[in-house]
């Protein structure tokens, strides 16, 4: 059972200062003393955003990272939706773009873009923009094993 969650609410980048208790098993990708990411999510439904967004900024305030203002985003419909006509997509691109973040958070790849197409060439953008992307659900890390490679 994962220990209790440390989250004590929304992070912005003014409040960047300040200790931090982690451990090396915390160890994440730095840019800088605590990086700043964007959460993103598509929701089935209208009204239950919020839901998926407090999992994620719990999931990034346990890994020390920050949450700037506006760079939570969530679009509601279907996964397959194309990425360039979801709004909340294309505000978290704007806060990458802008250099506000160095990675993005996601319940699953799939909330990125769900066709092979969108998926290479979002995933293009993501690393030309040098952004880190980091899937919450953890069978996400497996997806791209073959067996016989997992190792514990």
């Amino acid at each position: 059972m994962p220990p209790p969650s440390r989250r004590t609410g929304w992070l912005s980048l003014p409040h960047l200062l300040g200790g931090s208790h982690r451990g090396p098993a915390d160890a994440v990708p730095v840019v800088g003393p605590c990086p700043a990411v964007a959460l993103y999510a598509v929701a089935p439904l209208r009204g239950v955003e919020h839901l998926v967004l407090d999992d994620l900024a719990a999931y990034a305030d346990d890994r020390g990272w920050v949450v700037p203002a506006g760079c939570a985003a969530a679009d509601s419909g279907p996964l397959d939706q194309d990425p360039n006509v979801r709004a909340g997509w294309q505000r978290v691109r704007a806060a990458a773009t802008g250099r506000l973040v160095h990675g993005v958070v996601v319940p699953s790849f799939a909330h990125i873009a769900y066709r092979a197409g969108d998926w290479d060439r979002e995933r293009a953008w993501l690393l030309e923009q040098g952004l880190f992307a980091i899937a919450a659900d953890p069978t996400e890390l497996l997806a791209g094993l073959e067996p016989g490679e997992l190792r514990t």
